[in-house]
């Protein structure tokens, strides 16, 4: 099958070609990170012949808060970034599921590491995205890395420098085995992975650090606390979590929008549960990947057709 290409791009207010969205090599965000980015996914139902985009609205609100907090003096609103993102995607007609990566970023140039006295604005393209199971599962380590903290640069935003720290997480995993990392926080306690929120089960109950534990506030990570305890009637508690309790525990998965949900099946060579994808992970999966192409009415409200 061939695989489609990006050809737009959401740029100076306008939906532009792919490659007239450019900016100077000497653009403040470029040159200091000074900047937020978010992901948002589009589901295609074959069915309804319908692309879906999950929750934009709250993407869309997660970016305002990052960009808020690097002082970022923005117009937009969630509702005004969704009608421009379904006309982005009117533009590409993608017929598939899609990634998309909006960005907040200082239109202004020049030298000069500030958050004052700047010009801002949004941009958006997409890409086309597989959404697949990890059957085998995930094996991770824990990195000899920190989380970078909240009086650091706050971890709650996706702003664009932090993630120099999940670059460094990662790649050191990845280069010695592993598939990612898990993270602890300067509290040594459990945070998250490279770039996904973490759950734990362990005797019938599913625990995920708090968001005061410099952890992402996710959407798909709040999403999947309504389902397990509203659909699966699993009790959820966020707290912190001890790294000797991601050994003990029952089934382990991450989650984000990207990976959507990863099941870990091994920790530093030590197998978690069985060893292999558990029966809960699999069930909540496979109601989470309904939910997200509007094949479950009751969460009918969270997927915002493309189409019209």
């Amino acid at each position: 099958m061939t695989i489609p290409q990006t050809k737009h791009a959401y740029f100076e207010g306008e939906i532009v070609p792919i490659e007239q969205a450019s900016i100077s090599v000497m653009n403040q965000t470029f040159n200091y990170g000074t900047g937020a980015f978010g992901g948002i996914r589009g589901y295609w139902n074959d069915s309804e012949q319908q692309l879906f985009l999950f929750r934009p609205a709250d993407h869309f609100r997660r970016l305002l808060d990052s960009a808020k907090l690097l002082r970022f003096d923005l117009t937009h609103t969630p509702d005004s970034l969704t009608a421009a993102l379904r006309q982005l995607l009117k533009a590409e007609g993608w017929k598939n599921d899609v990634y998309i990566r909006p960005l907040a970023y200082v239109t202004t140039e020049g030298i000069g590491a500030r958050l004052h006295n700047l010009d801002h604005d949004i941009a958006m393209f997409s890409v086309p995205f597989e959404s697949k199971l990890k059957e085998e599962g995930a094996h991770v380590t824990f990195s000899a890395w920190r989380r970078v903290d909240d009086n650091h640069i706050p971890p709650r935003g996706k702003i664009i420098g932090a993630y120099v720290n999940s670059a460094l997480i990662k790649s050191d995993a990845v280069l010695a085995g592993f598939d990612d990392a898990l993270v602890l926080n300067n509290d040594g306690h459990v945070s998250e992975s490279s770039g996904s929120n973490f759950f734990m089960v362990r005797n019938g109950v599913a625990s995920t650090p708090p968001v005061t534990a410099n952890v992402l506030e996710g959407i798909t990570r709040r999403t999947l606390i309504e389902l397990l305890r509203v659909e699966l009637g699993l009790e959820v508690i966020e707290r912190q979590i001890d790294r000797t309790e991601v050994y003990l525990a029952d089934e382990i998965f991450l989650c984000g929008t990207g990976v959507q949900l990863v099941p870990v099946t091994r920790v530093d060579h030590r197998p978690v549960g069985t060893g292999e994808l558990g029966s809960l992970t699999r069930e909540l999966y496979e109601l989470f990947s309904g939910v997200v192409r509007g094949k479950v009415e009751k969460y009918r409200q969270w997927n915002i057709p493309v189409y019209d």
